[in-house]
């Protein structure tokens, strides 16, 4: 699928279906960046059903605090509109996909 930037009015409807990771970021994080490129460069291209979301959390603050995002990056795991994890910090696109099932 693709990575795209959503807005609050959207979250609900971007993961009521399929697989999708939402990345918790900002454009001031080291290992947000890092998480970033991980997820487009081996996820995305090796895992193309599911579907990346990134919500930056300086222009989201709403959002961040309706999951209580403390700190970043922090991942949300949806499958078929559940949140199955969570998972905070730096990690590794093949325990993001062990995790989402």
């Amino acid at each position: 699928m693709s990575v795209r930037n959503i807005k609050e009015s959207e979250f609900d409807s971007a993961v009521a279906s399929g697989k999708v990771i939402v990345d918790f970021w900002a454009t001031w994080c080291g290992p947000c960046k890092m998480q970033g490129a991980l997820l487009e460069s081996k996820l995305v291209p090796e895992h193309p059903e599911v579907e990346v979301l990134k919500v930056n959390v300086d222009e989201e603050p709403a959002l961040a605090a309706r999951f209580g995002v403390m700190s970043i990056p922090t991942l949300l795991l949806y499958r078929d509109g559940k949140l199955v994890d969570q998972i905070v910090g730096l990690t590794k696109p093949d325990e993001i996909i062990a995790k989402l099932g």
